[in-house]
């Protein structure tokens, strides 16, 4: 499953771009980190709204593929995002997570903290459906 995932996420071109990097991976649960690189921020200088959604959707969408065949894959069917807080800090850390299992949609989750040192503060929320696709 290790394996699997982490091939699927290095043929992400915008995961490179965004410089995040799997740091777990466990089934049903998956965690990426993103450095806030200076293409990454909007004009008040902390993280743009899309670095959070994007490590986000890829954290809960690998979440879900933790739990499905070697045959399958996922896509986004939707996804919803709630900004609590700027994205003030060193990087930002997504931890995507499986509610609810199905063999049609899967219900994921995921937090998105803010990162300076030991410090942390979550500053989105995000709830999705996954689809099951072929490989």
């Amino acid at each position: 499953m290790d394996q699997r995932i982490r091939s699927s996420f290095a043929r992400q071109s915008m995961m490179q771009t965004l410089g995040a990097e799997i740091e777990n991976i466990a089934p049903g649960n998956v965690v990426i980190t993103a450095s806030i690189l200076p293409g990454s921020r909007q004009q008040h200088d902390v993280a743009h709204a899309a670095l959070s959604f994007a490590i986000g959707d890829t954290a809960a969408g690998y979440a879900a593929l933790t739990l499905m065949p070697e045959s399958s894959e996922v896509m986004t069917a939707e996804m919803k995002i709630n900004l609590l807080a700027p994205g003030a800090g060193d990087l930002l850390r997504a931890t995507g997570k499986v509610i609810k299992p199905g063999r049609r949609l899967v219900i994921v989750t995921a937090e998105v903290h803010a990162v300076t040192g030991k410090e942390e503060k979550l500053i989105a929320l995000l709830q999705g459906t996954m689809v099951p696709v072929s490989a």
